[in-house]
């Protein structure tokens, strides 16, 4: 089944005003996300505890009152003020250069293919001036890395989550719809377990009830399951009601009396009528499996430290005096807000292009 039927659902969609913004948005995120090792000036979890909070780094174009062509950073030294406080201050005596594809540190892209450069960064000696573009965190590891790293968990939890909502909606809501009856019944109670309980408390529930120390890939998998089971049941009941008026049809009719299955008229006949509601509604639900993901980050229950997504980078955030002193830990909230508001402008732009009353 096409998305768009016909030729004018694609011209509303890609005409609607907020639609481009978000696919934009998108397609540099995704993109960036692919290519992070690469991008990334450094390893996720390569730091260096005497650079702890050092701020973003300036880029120059200007030294000794001569222009240079080249954009060059000068190394930091901290010390303290009056107020005993940890400064930072430009040694303008040492220009770096930047530069493109410079050779740092040994990662493997995509996990399979190992690389030693990196789109930029600078040509000291040993790498020993660090570049950082949005500043360091706590340990001196530089935020804009691990924002790129973090991507990995924050911008593919939501489509690995939807998908699995995506099966259980289905099956359940297209079994109860298309039998009626107490099997109708039972599922939708059911469902309605997983409704009576707020989300995030839920969510909750369900991370306490394993063990703290799992791997990184089992947090993961655990979270994606977890988010799942929170939202299938909302979209289960949609579905059951669309297939419960559906298997009314004609059609559906006229397949039952030419001896076609149950399976059959079901996953047929009755769920691709479904597809374009589905469609609009996993796109619209990615945002909040993503906030959902990183709310469990924030507080503790998610990703853990050195391993990154936006969630655990911005739980530095939860103190007041660090936001004051060092503002630049919030940028990873600007990367979820961006990446939530882009998926609902698409979102919003399938719903208006689909919606035969509009």
């Amino acid at each position: 089944m096409k998305l768009f039927k016909n030729n004018r659902a694609a011209t509303k969609f890609f005409r609607h005003p907020l639609v481009w913004p978000g696919l934009i948005v998108l397609a540099i995120l995704y993109l960036i996300m692919f290519f992070a090792e690469f991008i990334a000036p450094y390893d996720f979890d390569n730091g260096n505890r005497e650079n702890s909070y050092q701020p973003p780094s300036r880029i120059h174009f200007i030294h000794d009152g001569r222009f240079s062509l080249r954009p060059f950073v000068y190394p930091y030294s901290f010390g303290f003020n009056d107020f005993f406080e940890r400064v930072y201050v430009e040694d303008r005596t040492k220009p770096t250069p930047l530069s493109f594809f410079v050779k740092g540190d040994k990662v493997k892209l995509w996990g399979i293919i190992p690389i030693s450069r990196h789109l930029f960064g600078t040509k000291s000696e040993k790498n020993s001036v660090r570049f950082y573009l949005l500043g360091a965190d706590a340990v001196g590891r530089d935020l804009f890395s691990r924002i790129l790293y973090g991507s990995r968990v924050s911008l593919t939890i939501g489509f690995l989550g939807v998908a699995i909502t995506a099966i259980l909606g289905f099956l359940a809501g297209g079994i109860s719809g298309f039998y009626g009856g107490k099997t109708d019944w039972l599922i939708m109670r059911f469902a309605e377990c997983f409704m009576l309980v707020p989300s995030f408390f839920l969510m909750l529930a369900l991370r306490s009830a394993f063990p703290m120390k799992l791997s990184s890939t089992q947090v993961y998998l655990l979270i994606v399951v977890i988010l799942s089971l929170i939202g299938w049941a909302g979209f289960a009941r949609v579905i059951r009601g669309m297939a419960l008026s559906i298997s009314k049809r004609d059609f559906v009719t006229a397949a039952r009396a030419l001896g076609a299955s149950d399976f059959r008229i079901i996953f047929q006949h009755i769920l691709p009528q479904t597809l374009s509601y589905a469609i609009v509604s996993m796109t619209l639900t990615i945002p909040g499996y993503i906030l959902g993901e990183s709310a469990l980050s924030l507080i503790g229950l998610g990703i853990q430290d050195p391993q990154a997504s936006w969630g655990n980078l911005l739980s530095a955030a939860m103190n007041v005096s660090d936001i004051q002193y060092h503002p630049w830990i919030l940028i990873p909230g600007l990367f979820i807000f961006l990446v939530v508001m882009a998926f609902n402008f698409v979102g919003d732009g399938l719903r208006d292009a689909l919606d035969p009353n509009r």
